[in-house]
């Protein structure tokens, strides 16, 4: 009898060892997934996780393929209101050629989803302000696209750049970093002192306006990086001004906004490397005036070596350019200076021409003096008799000194005195050359400064 109380007494414990196991057994997937999720501590009866909060998403009836609901007080469903707002982090490779240019952004949208809002779930218990999803496919987002984009890309390193924030009462906020290639038609008529106007176009692909309508944030819409304007060497991001494109097509009306840059190009760069290399040129071009006429060699080399320099500058500035149709100020600035080089040049056959004539002139008078002379050879052996007469009387003779004397003379006392025609015509050009090229230059600063 002892020895079966003992045998019932070991087959109770082990009974109650198997109940205890799988008591514990169903308690711990609980508290794994407890221990898993995180939780906000909030003074409430208990802890509402965030996987609680999924779950209701889940287990409910809740279909992402259909637009939110945005019932007005009358109960009409009107459309869906999505705000937006940029973070514009760079702004590089501004390319004339292909008229396009680099953003780099953080986009968000916001818009209230009343089928996503948890507190209304979990009346009794405190929830958190927003959970954090990073699955965009989870809940219905806006089909956003880009009306003016060549390329564009998201990026993926380490993670998704992508933020889905959902609150309480229903508000989400969608935030993703976006590098995109935008299309931006320039005007270079003030080349290189120019202002360009690029866009960012952004509009529903699918919604029309009964089911979408966009709007900017009322406060601070467009933020910039705080290096921004050092990704852009060559401007200076003057302003970013927001507005709507709402445009009608066949489909439909589609809602549409837009942020214009307005970006002012740094002319020091094109100063340097434009500007004061073509201008020393044209003044280069000018020494060959204070040269003398027949160093033919010399004045030929330095107009000619000018003249190409030149012609090989303005050809790099136009390879540099597109192809338009009407004409830029670096091109008037180019081809004015050009024609000032060509003209030293012509001015010296201009020169060397007047010289021949009258070098063609000076031996026809001596020719014709000559003959003269020999036709009064009679009348001056007369004359010689009468001086064999009269030994004292002498013929008047012109003085030397009644002759003006060029030497010694100011330039302005030899441009009143006057020289010979080709000497005159470097005198003159001395003047006339530097003065026509300070009055292009004002006529031109003050022309492109203010049109």
């Amino acid at each position: 009898l002892p020895r079966f109380r003992r045998n019932l007494g070991a087959e109770e414990m082990k009974s109650t060892l198997v109940k205890l196991v799988l008591v514990l057994g169903s308690m711990s997937p609980t508290l794994l997934s407890d221990a898993a999720s995180p939780t906000v501590s909030m003074s409430s009866s208990r802890n509402i996780t965030v996987g609680e909060i999924m779950n209701v998403f889940i287990n409910s009836s809740y279909d992402r393929r259909i637009r939110p609901p945005n019932r007005d007080s009358r109960g009409v469903n009107g459309p869906v209101l999505v705000k937006v707002n940029a973070y514009i982090r760079s702004i590089s490779n501004i390319d004339f050629v292909r008229m396009q240019y680099n953003l780099q952004v953080t986009f968000r949208q916001l818009w209230q989803d009343s089928r996503l809002a948890y507190q209304s779930s979990f009346p009794n218990d405190k929830v958190p302000k927003f959970i954090i999803i990073t699955e965009k496919d989870l809940i219905w987002t806006p089909d956003t696209f880009f009306l003016n984009e060549k390329q564009a890309h998201r990026h993926e390193i380490d993670k998704l750049n992508l933020l889905l924030r959902i609150y309480s009462n229903g508000s989400v906020m969608y935030s993703e970093r976006l590098s995109l290639t935008l299309s931006c038609p320039m005007y270079l008529h003030k080349y290189p002192m120019d202002e360009q106007y690029c866009q960012m176009l952004l509009a529903s692909y699918a919604f029309t306006t009964d089911d979408i309508v966009y709007q900017w944030e009322e406060q601070n819409p467009i933020q910039y990086h705080v290096l921004l304007n050092t990704s852009l060497p060559n401007f200076l991001l003057n302003a970013a001004e927001t507005g709507e494109c709402t445009s009608s097509t066949t489909t439909g009306e589609y809602s549409c906004l837009k942020v214009m840059f307005t970006m002012k190009r740094m002319f020091r760069f094109y100063l340097a490397q434009i500007y004061l290399p073509s201008t020393l040129l044209v003044v280069v071009s000018w020494v060959s005036f204070w040269l003398d006429r027949t160093a033919v060699p010399a004045r030929v080399t330095l107009g000619v070596t000018t003249l190409l320099t030149m012609t090989t500058q303005a050809a790099a500035i136009n390879n540099s350019l597109p192809p338009v149709s009407y004409i830029k100020a670096v091109d008037v600035w180019i081809g004015v200076c050009l024609a000032f080089i060509f003209a030293a040049v012509l001015e010296f056959a201009v020169l060397s021409y007047c010289a021949s004539l009258m070098h063609v002139h000076e031996k026809c008078q001596k020719v014709a003096k000559e003959a003269h002379n020999e036709k009064e050879s009679p009348m001056r052996g007369r004359q010689k008799r009468d001086d064999n007469k009269h030994p004292d009387l002498k013929p008047l003779q012109p003085s030397d000194t009644d002759r003006p004397s060029k030497r010694g003379l100011s330039f302005w006392q030899r441009w009143k005195v006057g020289a010979d025609p080709p000497k005159m015509i470097d005198l003159k050009s001395r003047i006339i050359f530097p003065l026509f090229f300070i009055v292009f230059n004002i006529t031109y600063w003050t022309l492109y400064s203010f049109l």
